[in-house]
């Protein structure tokens, strides 16, 4: 299994950035995929999640009506569209195999290696 972020970056507030996951190893289309953020010193937050169809999709309160989760299955690639980001939103974003309970107990997790993002004037 491997899946690989990228699109992170530097940001003012109020701007916008698009992360992309390239999955691999595994049949992508048949598995909930997730965005698991850590800020530094805290512990990991989900996200948002999509169903395997890109069809449902759920947001945490802190993203909701900002940030989008959307899937390609004939890509193999997850994305989150981040709209008027804020400083709070600083954090390393990990693509994650599996719906928010999964993703974040460690025994189960499988998450890549994560890509940066900052939001700062």
């Amino acid at each position: 299994v491997q899946l690989v972020e990228s699109g992170g970056g530097m940001v003012q507030p109020g701007g916008s950035l698009r992360l992309s996951c390239a999955a691999s190893g595994f049949t992508f289309s048949g598995y909930v995929m997730s965005w698991v953020r850590q800020a530094p010193g805290k512990g990991p937050e989900w996200v948002s999640s999509i169903n395997t169809g890109g069809n449902g999709v759920y947001h945490a309160d802190s993203v909701r009506g900002r940030f989008i989760i959307s899937r390609d299955n004939t890509k193999n690639t997850l994305y989150l569209q981040m709209n008027s980001l804020k400083p709070d939103d600083t954090a390393r974003y990990f693509c994650a195999r599996g719906p928010r309970d999964l993703v974040l107990n460690p025994l189960t997790k499988v998450w890549g290696q994560g890509t940066q993002v900052t939001v700062s004037s």
